[in-house]
């Protein structure tokens, strides 16, 4: 949900909320009101009617309301003394509605001539559900009214007031630290846009360079670590070739030589990852799964062999793909490693391709590893100096990197499933 559009709802639910308890306060006051100027009415009428009955007695003889608003009613003294004026609401039956409606009675008590009358006066009144009725259509309107204007405000003088807020929201979201553009920003008199617009171009170039830094340590750091670890192997490959050295001085040689090749691959595993994650391989093109999955196969066809593997490659239609043409062989060939590596000898790998996906599955220990810590950095499931315990960590690298989804199961068969995009 846009801004504006979360601002607006917030607001729709308070002015109902306001015009709710608003429409309660008016509608009692409205009544009091209405009472007030009916009771008004009714008790100048009653002047009237008694002014007449002094000029007329004739009148007093009028017993029921069929003849006009009022009737009299001779009383004793005794009931006279303890009447006070009284106005209430009751139901009269009216000729033109054929049906009760509400009125507003007037009961009072009056002398004339040394005798007591009651005196009692109607006068029609607003239904009380019409009136209800009327005053909410009328909120309603008056509800739907404001939030059109609102919504109006919103995408014309709003919109056009965070215009210099969405132009740099969508400049960020077309930068690219491999590539860095100057963003340009648009000249505004709004303090808050030209002090977030100050301050994102020095967020960008504080992570420019803190970019810029790092990269150069990793090509630095290739070079420099290379080198002497490539020195370190030869001499001590020579060394070996010696017909002067005994068995255990030759053991001790081959134990150094496996740590410094285990320490190359995890040197070169370690700066391919922190690459990938600087996205320093910015080139892509259309890759094609399935003919990258068939030369992986034949290249590892002789360990497969030698290890009496099964491999096969089954394929509903080739995924096709479009990234970095060796992220894509990395991605591929730590996953197939994996499943070679840690299959057991007579055992078989099964790698299934759809249009959307590609799966690899394997046999291995008969138990299920640990999904949530498969993919993390170092974490092995044994302590064979093989493995530097990266290769997932790069293949979920590369995952994340362009938004492909990589889960594990078992299902009596070690699982590594690669989704390219959501499926439909």
């Amino acid at each position: 949900m846009k801004l504006l559009n979360h601002a607006t709802s917030y607001l729709a639910g308070i002015l109902l909320v306001v015009i709710s308890v608003w429409a309660a306060l008016f509608y009692v006051n409205m009544l009091d009101e209405i009472y007030d100027s009916m009771d008004d009415g009714l008790e100048n009428q009653k002047i009237l009617v008694m002014q007449k009955a002094a000029r007329d007695s004739t009148i007093l003889q009028q017993t029921e309301f069929e003849e006009g608003y009022y009737k009299f009613r001779e009383v004793p003294l005794s009931v006279a003394r303890q009447q006070k004026d009284l106005y209430q609401d009751t139901l009269m039956y009216m000729q033109n509605e054929k049906d009760f409606e509400p009125v507003r009675l007037l009961t009072t008590v009056f002398r004339h001539q040394g005798k007591f009358y009651e005196l009692r006066l109607i006068t029609s009144m607003v239904e009380e559900d019409d009136l209800i009725e009327d005053l909410f259509y009328s909120l309603l309107w008056l509800y739907v009214g404001l939030i059109a204007s609102i919504l109006l405000l919103n995408n014309l003088l709003l919109k056009r007031i965070w215009r210099p807020f969405y132009q740099l929201l969508q400049r960020l979201r077309q930068f690219r630290l491999e590539d860095p553009q100057p963003i340009a920003v648009e000249e505004t008199n709004i303090d808050e846009f030209r002090l977030l617009n100050q301050t994102v171009e020095k967020l960008l170039q504080s992570n420019i360079s803190t970019y810029n830094s790092q990269k150069a340590f990793i090509e630095n750091a290739s070079h420099e670590l290379q080198t002497p670890l490539a020195i370190s192997l030869n001499k001590l490959e020579l060394l070996a070739e010696s017909n002067n050295l005994q068995e255990a001085q030759l053991e001790q040689i081959g134990t150094v030589m496996q740590s410094l090749e285990r320490l190359t691959r995890l040197n070169k595993s370690l700066l391919l990852l922190s690459k990938i994650e600087n996205r320093q391989f910015a080139a892509e093109e259309p890759v094609n799964f399935q003919t990258l999955l068939e030369h992986i196969i034949s290249d590892f066809s002789d360990q497969a062999h030698f290890r009496n593997l099964t491999v096969t490659l089954e394929g509903e239609e080739a995924p096709q793909v479009t990234m970095n043409p060796d992220l894509a062989m990395m991605l591929a060939l730590n996953l197939f490693k994996n499943a070679l590596v840690h299959n057991v000898n007579g055992g078989s790998i099964k790698v299934l391709l759809t249009a959307t996906s590609f799966t690899i599955e394997n046999l291995g220990k008969d138990t299920p590893l640990h999904p949530e810590k498969l993919f993390n950095r170092f974490y092995k499931e044994d302590t064979s100096g093989a493995s530097t315990g990266l290769g997932l960590a790069i293949a979920k690298a590369i995952c994340d990197l362009y938004g492909f989804q990589i889960s594990y199961d078992y299902q009596q068969k070690h699982i590594l499933r690669v989704q390219f995009r959501p499926s439909v």
